[in-house]
């Protein structure tokens, strides 16, 4: 019988394929170096730290028409440079238009006040540069820095000269580098303080701002140093807060992949002691990490928290301490809560028997003509110095006893409260649609509008309430963590026409005393509303809350208990 030459799949099976590799996240360290998308080219192609040198003597001279497109909206950022958005264009089309279309040739220029702290001299050159190149705008952040609007291109190096000559910079206040290094506001004068962090503060920023092995992080890098539980750690890429060791005395617990934005995770405790000395070197560890390990592919998961989060903290302790610091790191015990958040405004007493004085603008919105009568009566009340807050407030510290009360009354003459009200107190709001490009709405000025509009309506409010406002769902306000979070966006009104509006989150928090549990706020399907009807909601849900609360009972975990329909 004839034989069939055809083999049988049993016979002689196909070469099995080879496994398919992962696609890699573009991170350096296993290999993943070219670039993988738009801004890691622009990296690539050259340094962004290079472009200071054709502002200076090219695009200066020239003017905004010269700049190439890839300096523009890419290594500008390095020097604290974003252009700003062009005037009249809504909400609706910030998704819709080119970034060409979007940008006015005017800039955003944010200056570096690393730890908030700022003397006379500084603040007084801010002033200058705020008036005269910067229509008088001069905001006071989240991220405790100044930020200016109205920039020309033109005018920028002679800002440079002018901030460097007293010892302030841009560097690196934004893109994707170590941004600005949050401390303290009452560093070194807190009464409460055991080590003042702030030598390592200036370490950090003489070593590693500018330099150019850090320059290229997978995306921006955020930090906060701080003895004092005053500064939203758990929100940061890095976060140091001081702790006592049982055995070794104190030192700084160390919390690693925080951040917000679009998709919002908290810091997690690595569980090691780090004495003051050792911060600079663990902290350009823990950078090295995230340059060489971070994810590059995609530009919505190039932050240090995804990484964090695949990895976990027991192999990222372990990466830190093999690979890069070359030696174990000691346990250390948790941070010691205070019993009740820190806020600095009003009148507080420091170590050395003076007091410094903490005050609010609404909504961080200040001008150069009042920093510059600021820091004229400061001095005249025998301080040097001011300090920044991580919550768009400002402090006077080494103020005479006697003097006080005439200091809180001169502050009140220019529009500074050292006694607020509960509301201008607790609302920041981000830049808005005002200057920023990738804004919805409007932020700054509704801020103030709902401010006015509680202080008039619940003046003897008895409870302290967050509420921040945010133009779009990037949350540089820190929406999800505050009692009442309002993300920008378009919503339908009453007339059945989109408007702008906010989406509410209720009931977030960080970590920040005893018995509070750090975490997002509520979200409930459906709960929006317009911004005209912004004020109107926010005291309805509000006088709920009295109503219902139980004792001292905090707004966030009433809003925990409360039912759907009250929280409407």
């Amino acid at each position: 019988m004839a034989v069939s030459s055809t083999p049988t799949r049993s016979e002689n099976p196909p070469a099995a394929r080879a496994p398919r590799r992962p696609r890699g996240e573009g991170q350096w360290a296993l290999g993943h170096r070219e670039p993988l998308n738009a801004n890691e080219r622009i990296k690539k192609d050259d340094d962004p730290l290079n472009v200071r040198a054709r502002i200076e003597t090219i695009y200066a001279h020239r003017g905004f028409a010269s700049i190439d497109p890839q300096d523009l909206r890419g290594r500008f950022r390095w020097w604290g440079l974003y252009t700003q958005r062009k005037a009249g264009i809504d909400g609706g089309r910030t998704a819709v238009l080119e970034p060409h279309e979007l940008e006015d040739e005017f800039f955003m220029l944010r200056v570096r006040v690393d730890g908030g702290q700022l003397n006379l001299t500084q603040l007084r050159v801010i002033a200058e540069i705020s008036r005269e190149f910067a229509r008088d705008t001069a905001d006071i952040t989240d991220r405790q820095n100044i930020q200016f609007h109205w920039i020309r291109v033109e005018d920028v190096p002679e800002i440079w000269r002018r901030l460097e000559e007293v010892g302030l910079q841009t560097t690196e206040a934004c893109g994707d580098c170590p941004r600005i290094v949050l401390g303290s506001p009452v560093a070194g004068v807190a009464r409460d303080e055991v080590v003042d962090p702030t030598p390592a503060i200036d370490e950090i920023v003489r070593r590693y701002v500018g330099d150019k092995s850090f320059s290229n992080l997978p995306r921006k890098f955020k930090t906060s140093i701080s003895w004092l539980v005053d500064t939203p750690y758990e929100a940061n890429d890095i976060a140091f807060l001081g702790v006592e060791h049982p055995e070794h005395g104190p030192g700084f617990d160390l919390w690693v992949g925080g951040g917000l934005s679009t998709n919002p995770m908290l810091a997690k405790r690595l569980g090691v002691w780090v004495p003051l000395h050792e911060v600079p070197d663990v902290w350009a560890g823990v950078v090295g990490i995230f340059r060489d390990y971070g994810y590059r592919r995609l530009r919505n998961r190039a932050r240090l928290k995804f990484l964090v989060a695949d990895w976990g903290v027991e192999r990222f302790r372990e990466v830190l301490e093999k690979e890069y610091l070359g030696r174990t790191l000691l346990d250390g015990p948790s941070p010691q809560l205070p019993s009740r958040p820190i806020d600095h405004i009003g009148v507080h007493p420091q170590r050395d028997g003076r007091n410094y004085v903490g005050a609010a603008p609404v909504v961080g919105r200040v001008s150069g003509a009042q920093l510059a009568r600021l820091a004229d009566v400061v001095e005249a009340h025998g301080s040097d110095r001011v300090r920044l807050t991580p919550y768009q407030k400002l402090l006077v510290p080494d103020v005479a006893p006697e003097r006080t009360d005439s200091l809180v009354a001169a502050l009140r003459r220019i529009g500074l409260e050292a006694q607020p009200s509960a509301w201008r107190r607790g609302t920041m709001a981000c830049t808005g649609i005002e200057f920023c490009k990738l804004a919805i709405v409007e932020t700054k000025r509704r801020g103030e509008e709902l401010v006015a509009r509680l202080e008039e309506r619940l003046r003897d409010f008895d409870a302290d309430i967050s509420i921040h406002l945010n133009g779009c769902p990037n949350a540089c306000a820190r929406t999800q963590v505050a009692d009442i979070g309002l993300k920008g966006q378009l919503v339908v009104g009453p007339d059945g026409r989109q408007v702008e509006g906010f989406q509410v989150h209720l009931g977030g928090g960080l970590g920040m005393a005893q018995g509070q549990t750090a975490g997002f706020g509520r979200k409930l399907r459906g709960l929006k509303t317009t911004a005209e009807e912004l004020p109107a909601y926010v005291e309805r849900v509000v006088r709920r809350y009295l109503a219902g609360r139980t004792g001292d009972e905090t707004f966030a975990n009433w809003v925990i208990r409360a039912d759907e329909e009250e929280l409407r």
